[in-house]
């Protein structure tokens, strides 16, 4: 296969690339910021998210397009790391239909990066990608507005898939390491007050849904594991798991001015996303780790 994976040089981008280059026929190609030399079956071509330039005859003939370009949300939200994160999703996004639209041999799969923060806060109902509501906030509105983009632009001859993805479990990258860090640290404990769920996947099962995806439907797809497991439990069991005996409980004020001091915001802990990935199900897509218990840190 030929594909192209723009904001490649991310963690689930070099997931991603790990996972295609081991078939030496496949061609991968990454559009990145970042200037770096070609390596076997991978090439790299710079580009900036906002403007055309040599990559795009690249793009003809392709079998997958993943776009996964967007400034992290791990930052504190301010004025200017807000406007950055939605015009590094929103401008990159038209960017790529734009030029999809003028290919004389477009691609055949276009999989579209979004997030499962796309849902509201929510303790008791499940989120299914035909019954979750969408509510009205900043992390959400960067969501609506990223997928408003892409299905803004008709592509006639592409396939057009939407992936709502949740935290990626994973030592590489991603937010787990600093989940790992802060249990390690002896702050392992409930955070806020513990009834908020985390929809997760590991890094194995989320590779593998987007390899499942390119060979089916048009649509929005949840990737996160089929049981979110809610906060307190998670910090019990992640605790186990790295063989810490004491976690100390942090309550949603302590979490709002320790999240100043490391760079970022309280709403990623506290926020409940209770999501789950019904279309994967019902399409018979085989999760290799259901639960976190079963969840290996050596992954």
């Amino acid at each position: 296969m030929k594909i192209v994976i723009a904001g490649g040089t991310g963690y689930l981008g070099e997931l991603l690339t790990e996972f295609y280059k081991k078939e030496k026929e496949n061609q991968i190609y990454i559009l990145t910021r970042k200037q770096k030399l070609n390596k076997g079956n991978v090439h790299y071509l710079q580009w900036n998210g906002r403007t055309q330039g040599y990559w795009t005859s690249l793009l003809e003939n392709t079998d997958v397009l993943i776009n996964l370009t967007g400034k992290s949300v791990n930052c504190r939200y301010t004025t200017k790391n807000k406007e950055e994160i939605y015009q590094s999703r929103l401008q990159s996004t038209a960017l790529l239909c734009k030029v999809v639209q003028k290919l004389k041999f477009p691609p055949k799969v276009f999989i579209q990066s979004s997030s499962a923060t796309i849902y509201k806060h929510s303790e008791t109902k499940l989120m299914t990608e035909e019954k979750g509501e969408i509510g009205i906030d900043f992390s959400m509105d960067v969501c609506k507005k990223w997928e408003q983009i892409f299905n803004s632009y008709q592509l006639p001859k592409t396939k057009k898939i939407i992936t709502r993805t949740s935290i990626v479990l994973g030592n590489k990258g991603g937010a787990f390491p600093i989940m790992k860090r802060m249990t390690q640290f002896g702050l392992g404990g409930k955070q806020g007050k513990g009834n908020q769920f985390i929809s997760w996947i590991t890094e194995e099962d989320y590779i593998n849904a987007i390899d499942f995806l390119k060979d089916k439907e048009a649509g929005i797809y949840n990737i996160c594991a089929p049981n979110p497991i809610k906060n307190i439990d998670f910090q019990k069991e992640l605790r186990k798991k790295i063989r810490v005996p004491f976690g100390l409980n942090a309550p949603r004020w302590m979490l709002k001015i320790g999240a100043v001091f490391i760079g970022t915001e309280a709403e990623l802990l506290l926020k409940s996303r209770n999501v789950s990935p019904a279309k994967l199900l019902n399409l018979g897509f085989l999760f290799q780790t259901k639960e976190f218990k079963e969840f290996s840190m050596e992954c």
